[in-house]
């Protein structure tokens, strides 16, 4: 992926920073892409925003759906990786490349509702991080299962008072996420991450929803054993880091 060229910054045309930039990473969505995006301009039509569809390899046409989709959405922007690389380096990506001050996640598989980002956003306040609560979750037994070990455990070892990590849309603050260490699967870690800065993290009941199309990304391994595994390196990074450190030039 060609990296984007800045503008000067005495470049008076250069078109203002939008209020928020949303986020997708996507794989293989093909079917997903085209009402996930209308959803969002739908949600957003009230503010100025911008859409970064980052694809992570996909091989089943959700290149060319994403690029027919720019001919309709003018704030649509497609972003592509050289080759698989994950979630959270597709995230890392998009967040890189946003443009606004604010960035809102979701997952690519339609199962977030982009109708809960407004509120997303209007219960930022004092906070850097704004996660998403799936209140009632819309998936099989075993993956429910799953995320509550998952973040049963996470919430045990690492106290990050977050009911829900694992929740793929969320609002957060692009600059304090820039400066936080970058690992695969991270995106699991925001809350404890953005404490670890000394930010603060809310959370916010949001909707969720049955995957209509496609298939999920990540089994059993994946979600469960995988994620209790990144946790202990998460405690390592908490353990060796002071937050609140200002530095000044006299």
């Amino acid at each position: 992926m060609m990296p984007e060229k800045a503008a000067p910054m005495n470049d008076l045309s250069t078109p203002r920073p939008p209020a928020v930039s949303v986020v997708i990473p996507v794989c293989n969505e093909v079917d997903n892409v085209g009402p996930l995006a209308r959803e969002i301009v739908a949600a957003l039509q009230s503010d100025t925003f911008e859409i970064l569809f980052v694809d992570d390899g996909s091989t089943d046409g959700t290149a060319e759906a994403l690029q027919r989709l720019r001919e309709e959405i003018p704030q649509l922007r497609v972003l592509r990786h050289s080759f698989r690389s994950g979630q959270s380096a597709a995230v890392c990506s998009g967040v890189r490349l946003a443009r606004a001050a604010w960035v809102a996640t979701l997952d690519g598989d339609g199962q977030n509702d982009p109708a809960d980002i407004p509120a997303l956003l209007a219960a930022r306040g004092s906070a850097d991080l704004v996660m998403g609560n799936r209140v009632q979750r819309r998936d099989t037994w075993l993956r429910h299962a799953q995320s509550r070990v998952a973040n049963g455990v996470r919430g045990w070892l690492l106290g990050d008072g977050t009911p829900d990590t694992g929740c793929g849309i969320k609002v957060m603050h692009r600059e304090t996420f820039m400066e936080l260490p970058r690992f695969d699967h991270m995106h699991r870690f925001l809350p404890a991450l953005f404490l670890r800065a000394g930010k603060r993290v809310v959370s916010v009941p949001v909707r969720h929803r049955s995957r209509e199309h496609g298939a999920s990304k990540y089994g059993l391994f994946d979600r469960l054993w995988v994620g209790i595994v990144d946790i202990f390196g998460v405690m390592w990074l908490r353990r060796r880091f002071k937050p609140g450190l200002t530095v000044r030039e006299d």
